[in-house]
């Protein structure tokens, strides 16, 4: 099964910040990031993902059988919901140059609840890829320069207590992360 969530964001939330959020954008800004590409340990980022707005297109599985089996609520039209049972947070700890390539190694906590009485944060590993700064030539962002960031990283979901025969143990994520000066 492939797919990708709907919301989703570069920030730290707080428990002071965990609630629903009626609203039409992001509830919470994308500041909680900063990437060097000649000094990786100053680099960091902190992310989140509404697991209730998965989206492998296939409405009957992403509005029925996959919050049951990932432990959340249905989606409230109109409403973020960044709450406990419905957000996985990722936190960098340590960003390295690769020897082997030139991308990063990226070791980060994931935190979620899932199926679990309570989140349970687990050490992963993951690499990070940096698109160069270029410009954009065409459509309304003609002029404006973008650069992106590319994390890749997996999970065993047994560990956050989803069950379901039908989602393989090993999760992999592919966080594609693009920023303009626009």
């Amino acid at each position: 099964m492939t797919g990708r969530f709907n919301q989703f964001g570069i920030h730290e939330v707080t428990d002071a910040e965990m609630a629903n959020y009626v609203t039409t954008g992001q509830p919470v800004k994308d500041n909680s990031w900063a990437f060097y590409e000649n000094d990786p340990t100053k680099t960091f980022f902190n992310g989140y993902v509404q697991i209730n707005t998965s989206n492998t297109g296939e409405p009957g599985r992403d509005a029925g059988c996959n919050l049951a089996a990932m432990g959340t609520t249905a989606i409230v039209t109109g409403t973020q919901n960044l709450t406990v049972t419905n957000l996985a947070k990722i936190k960098t700890t340590e960003v390295t140059f690769d020897p082997l390539s030139s991308e990063y190694i990226v070791k980060l906590n994931l935190t979620w609840k899932g199926n679990l009485a309570t989140p349970l944060t687990k050490a992963i590993v993951g690499k990070l890829k940096y698109v160069p700064k270029a410009k954009v030539q065409f459509g309304t962002a003609a002029g404006y320069e973008v650069f992106g960031l590319q994390l890749k990283f997996q999970f065993n979901c047994r560990d956050f207590g989803v069950t379901s025969t039908n989602i393989s143990d090993k999760i992999d994520i592919e966080c594609n992360i693009n920023f303009n000066n626009k």
